[in-house]
């Protein structure tokens, strides 16, 4: 969830941090460019970027990870620990809401039946990329705003 995240925000909290580009080998969950490893501290986020089994956000050490060489980038993360714990909540609601089974994921807006009736607010709509009354977007909205890059 933290790689979608990251990329909802168009931030990936790599400011001033460091940024290795080149030949990257990823063998039994250690990275090295060139050769060199990489050294990171216990549960450092980074991205990796090029990848084609690994692509995304990652914690130091992460041993789950496809042994693979390509050409491409690894960026250390400096993630806020409230954006670590928005990611969970995030989850969370996707993991309890998020299927199509769910009432809060239903395509209807009002449905109406033996003299009951019911309406949902509405947002932007869903299909085209924008937010929608139902996604994690619009739920989580004011917390994500004061992370998010233009």
């Amino acid at each position: 969830m933290l790689t979608l995240l990251c990329e909802y925000l168009r931030n990936w909290f790599d400011e001033e941090c460091n940024k290795v580009m080149g030949k990257i080998t990823i063998a039994d969950g250690a990275i090295s460019v060139r050769n060199t490893p990489i050294t990171m501290k216990n549960g450092q986020y980074f991205r990796i970027i090029g990848s084609v089994f690994n692509d995304g956000v990652h914690q130091y050490p992460d041993f789950d990870m496809s042994d693979e060489e390509f050409d491409g980038a690894v960026w250390e993360m400096k993630v806020p620990q409230e954006v670590v714990d928005l990611a969970e909540d995030i989850s969370e609601w996707v993991e309890k809401y998020g299927s199509i089974d769910s009432p809060a994921m239903s395509p209807f807006n009002s449905e109406s039946f033996a003299g009951y009736s019911y309406s949902k607010g509405t947002g932007a709509s869903g299909p085209d990329g924008n937010e929608s009354s139902n996604s994690w977007q619009s739920v989580f909205k004011s917390r994500l705003n004061m992370w998010r890059k233009l």
